[in-house]
């Protein structure tokens, strides 16, 4: 749950930026976006209208408020708009130490604020990582978000591998890349900017708390959005694949004993023969046996 903790303008006390940026973000549905509209109406201020609103994916968003152009974004939105943010990017640092995500806002041009977002780790997360670890996976958190962040996060969930600064089409590509070389990956992801990476994943997991085209990408949703749900399903999926291993040996051996016998194949030698009642009863049991190990999985996870 993202929120806005701080706003630095460069050259006044002034927090109207924060109405500005709300009332850009109102046409994203960036978690960061979120976060930025509730700080606009926890403080009651007015959001205006925006006009030729453009979002620029892993980049930022641009519209018209009133007269003037307004940006809201990270470095590679004004590098594509030739906006100099420079004069933002030493407030900017000391946020992303911190492990803050950073936006910077700019109007007609000029620097105007830097607006820092928290989205603290959830309390289950680092148990989710051990838990994977423990199962000998590789781990890389892949984010569009400042390497000095990134860094940050990393460090406190002990996530030593991380591709920083990616944009959403770079997700996908560092995906592949994992793939090309022998990896198995499942990429997990809850926003718009993950969506490409999901699809393009072995085994794509969205969480089930956020954007619906992230979820009609991935082939799994956490309805939670609980990242220890990875772990409970990787068990569920192993115990799958057993119990359809034990179904079939069972399946195969009813039948391999059965239908022999009932075709009369041991009568010449044994006199062995098998009534069409008992045959059927056995042909039940087979089944009776496979359903109800298959009703063990509703323990496995």
């Amino acid at each position: 749950r993202p929120r806005l903790v701080s706003i630095t303008p460069l050259d006044s006390k002034d927090d109207s930026f924060v109405g500005l940026a709300a009332s850009l973000e109102r046409g994203s549905e960036h978690p960061l976006a979120g976060a930025i509209v509730a700080a606009a109406e926890e403080k009651g201020l007015e959001l205006k209208p925006v006009t030729g609103f453009e979002s620029r994916p892993g980049r930022g968003v641009v519209g018209r408020i009133e007269e003037a152009t307004v940006a809201l974004g990270n470095p590679a939105l004004f590098r594509e708009l030739e906006i100099d943010a420079a004069p933002l990017e030493d407030r900017a640092g000391a946020e992303r130490r911190e492990g803050r995500s950073v936006v910077l806002l700019v109007t007609s041009g000029q620097a105007r604020a830097v607006l820092a977002v928290s989205d603290p780790i959830k309390e289950s997360t680092p148990e989710a990582i051990r838990a994977l670890r423990a199962e000998s996976l590789g781990l890389v958190l892949l984010t569009g978000d400042n390497r000095t962040a990134a860094d940050a996060v990393a460090r406190a969930l002990g996530i030593t591998e991380v591709e920083a600064e990616v944009l959403p089409e770079g997700k996908a590509d560092v995906v592949r890349r994992l793939q090309a070389e022998g990896r198995v990956v499942a990429m997990a992801g809850d926003g718009i900017n993950d969506a490409p990476a999901l699809a393009a994943a072995t085994v794509g997991i969205a969480m089930g708390t956020g954007t619906d085209v992230a979820m009609q990408s991935a082939g799994v949703t956490l309805v939670k959005g609980d990242l220890r749900g990875i772990v409970r399903a990787r068990r569920l999926s192993r115990a799958t694949v057993r119990n359809i291993r034990q179904n079939l040996f069972w399946a195969f051996f009813y039948n391999a004993l059965g239908i022999p016998i009932a075709a009369g194949v041991l009568y010449p030698w044994l006199g062995w023969l098998l009534s069409p009642m008992v045959a059927a009863a056995a042909m039940s049991l087979s089944s009776v046996t496979v359903i109800g190990n298959a009703l063990r999985l509703r323990n496995a996870a």
